[in-house]
């Protein structure tokens, strides 16, 4: 009878440790990418996921247009911004 509720524990643990080790923190980066998806607005600089720094100049449903350069304007999907840079760099 001990030893089952040993391996119950065990499991439980193993369930739990499951849990914060890597569901909750994946959460977590979902959520965060989702009010950064909310929060972007024409004129805000950003870096994609390739390391494309840019300013937004047009936010379409599913995609971004971002100004690289005098004269250069390129389209990416909106999921493709990994971040808003701030003002000093």
């Amino acid at each position: 009878m001990n030893q089952q509720y040993s391996q119950l524990l065990s499991l439980v643990l193993l369930v739990v440790a499951f849990y914060f080790l890597l569901i909750r923190p994946q959460v977590k980066r979902q959520k965060e990418q989702q009010q950064l998806m909310a929060s972007l607005a024409v004129g805000d600089r950003v870096v994609t996921i390739g390391g494309m720094y840019g300013t937004i100049v047009e936010l379409g449903e599913d995609t971004v247009d971002l100004k690289i350069a005098e004269g250069v304007v390129v389209t990416y999907a909106r999921s493709a911004i990994a971040r808003k840079v701030a003002s000093g760099e």
